[in-house]
């Protein structure tokens, strides 16, 4: 009995060396670590089924209490059986992958492994189909539960199912001596060893997947800083001497030999290598930056063909070019070379787009500003304004301490700033906006909130679809909840809650924000709408200004009222005029 353990250590390795190189894949890493589809599902199924096989073909043959350890198994005799590690592989693949992966790979080893042969070859082929299905259904019941599947539970499993084994050997292989003495040989090594190679396979995998997340982190920090010390350049917009700067700073925090920035016309900034002919104020030479400028889409060269240059000794042999946009035109574009191609890897073009998404984002934020300074409403001026520095900072903060700690939810907010700024910006260029607009900034400005306070708030939405389409003023909704966040609970430990009801009534569109809050005192209710409040947490325009356009707007057909009671809650309510056509409401 134990004169195997040795020899199955010795094959379990065979199987944890292949775990390991795909292990290195990024391709098998991205599958194991988000929700499989189809196709990723098929993979995973001739992957985990491959390991089966392979255990098969390695395993120790055994025959009358005698093995054979050094073969590889293309055909087993009537009278013996084999050792191996075949469920290993299924049960994790079961793990992973769910029921379908646990079935599908269970599904391959198995009927291989009847014919191969062998008194065993029937018992040990259901065996392996069921500790398929088994494992399958229990990562799939753990995974719904929001358990994560540790490497003692997958140990348990798979050393359950190696005895689950040994029980289905002794009821079904005939004869059944040669079945026992067999169970009695073979069943502490495969238990055993099945149970030390599980918890292997798991640790690799783990080991795999916190590298994926430790890149990712690294990626996004690095990201979050470059973006935080470029931030006062861009507010300068696209020059030479604010390129220069930014252009210096990447090359700097990154893996580039040069870094470049044009605009549509010229090249602004370029460091580092080759700068002795990558010149500003030259227009864009290379075939790949105009290419680039032309379709508004990414594109990467690995060679010095690519490129492009004109320089016929140029050194840069690889090279990243990202779109940045501003209001879907192409403004310009980032660019990152190497002289070595290698170093132009997956880290490298994530994090270029990252912050070409970052970028684009600031520079729609100075287009805006260019814009407000331009437009004549006062009110909208005033309301813009209302977008405050310490926000942005607050919210880049929140993000940044959760990339070490949740980088996809790091990244999920990122998504959520760019989405609340750029509703933002739209809603300052334009005096009507779709409904479906001003709700994802206020989805978007709610998600930022609760990153900061979580457990604090609690929104509730009531939202008549068929709403969605129709037109309403920019910063009408917004501002109601964030008044309800900033002044509704203030120092307050309870959780707040912040109800947004819209609906049809009576050909007029009813916006009603309510929370739960402290209330508002008589004196100031009297006063808000009617004239500037000022307070310790803004400007105190925001309900004014939403009274004035109104006015404007409707000619005074619109109303908004606010009633509060003080320690039981306010409710702002608007009710705006339908049109059939103009430039009222409409679908």
């Amino acid at each position: 009995m134990f004169t195997l353990v040795p020899f199955m250590l010795e094959k379990t390795g065979i199987i944890l060396i292949v775990a390991f190189l795909l292990a290195q894949l990024r391709t098998f890493r991205q599958i194991i670590q988000n929700e499989q589809d189809r196709k990723d599902k098929l993979m995973l199924i001739l992957l985990f089924g491959m390991f089966g096989i392979i255990s098969n073909y390695t395993g120790i043959e055994v025959f009358n209490r005698y093995t054979d350890y050094m073969s590889w198994h293309s055909f087993i005799d009537e009278d013996n059986a084999i050792a191996n590690t075949r469920v290993l592989g299924v049960v994790i693949g079961g793990l992973i992958g769910g029921p379908v992966v646990g079935i599908g790979s269970g599904l391959i080893a198995g009927i291989h492994r009847y014919f191969l042969g062998g008194f065993t070859a029937f018992a040990c082929s259901i065996s392996t189909i069921i500790a398929g299905i088994v494992a399958g259904y229990l990562g799939r019941k753990r995974g719904e539960s929001g358990k994560k599947i540790t490497v003692g539970f997958a140990v348990v499993t798979g050393m359950v199912m190696e005895t689950f084994q040994m029980i289905i050997i002794l009821f079904i292989a005939e004869p059944f001596h040669l079945a026992l003495e067999l169970v009695k040989l073979i069943s502490f090594p495969m238990i055993v060893i099945n149970g030390f190679g599980t918890m292997l396979f798991m640790l690799i995998i783990k080991h795999a997947k916190r590298e994926d997340v430790r890149m990712r982190v690294l990626q996004t920090d690095t990201a979050f800083s470059i973006a935080e010390k470029t931030l006062p350049y861009f507010r300068e917009g696209l020059n030479i001497e604010s390129c220069k700067k930014i252009s210096e700073i990447i090359l700097d925090m990154t893996e580039a030999d040069a870094v470049a920035i044009t605009d549509e016309q010229m090249v602004l900034a370029h460091v580092g290598i080759a700068s002795d002919h990558h010149k500003p104020l030259l227009k864009p030479e290379t075939k790949l930056t105009n290419r680039v400028l032309r379709s508004g889409q990414v594109d990467v060269a690995r060679s010095k063909e690519e490129i492009g240059c004109w320089e016929h000794d140029c050194p840069l042999k690889a090279a990243i070019v990202i779109p940045l946009k501003v209001k879907n035109r192409t403004a310009g574009t980032l660019k990152m070379y190497f002289v070595n191609p290698a170093k132009l890897d997956q880290v490298q073009e994530h994090l270029a787009n990252g912050l070409a998404e970052l970028f684009s984002t600031q520079l729609e934020l100075v287009e805006a500003e260019k814009q407000a300074k331009l437009l004549k409403d006062a009110e909208i001026k005033a309301l813009h304004s209302q977008i405050h520095p310490h926000f942005l900072f607050n919210s880049l903060n929140t993000i940044s301490a959760l990339c070490r700690t949740n980088p996809e939810k790091a990244r999920e907010l990122l998504l959520q700033l760019s989405s609340f700024f750029r509703g933002n910006i739209q809603g300052a260029r334009q005096p009507f906006v779709p409904l479906k607009l001003e709700l994802e900034v206020v989805h978007a400005y709610i998600a930022l909130v609760q990153a900061r306070f979580p457990e604090k708030f609690q929104f509730k939405f009531q939202v008549d679809p068929k709403m969605e389409n129709y037109s309403i003023p920019p910063f009408i909704l917004q501002p109601l909840v964030e008044n309800a966040v900033n002044y509704g609970f203030p120092g307050s430990k309870n959780k707040g809650a912040i109800y947004i009801r819209i609906y049809l009534k009576d050909n007029q569109l009813n916006i009603i924000v309510t929370d739960n809050g402290i209330g508002i005192s008589q004196e100031k209710l009297s006063q808000l709408g009617k004239q500037v409040v000022h307070s310790k947490k803004g400007n105190g325009t925001a309900l004014f200004n939403i009274f004035e356009r109104l006015h404007g707007l409707y000619n005074r057909k619109a109303s908004i009222k606010i009633e509060s009671k003080e320690y039981y809650g306010t409710t702002v309510s608007i009710i705006l005029p339908i049109y059939e056509e103009g430039n009222g409401l409409g679908a």
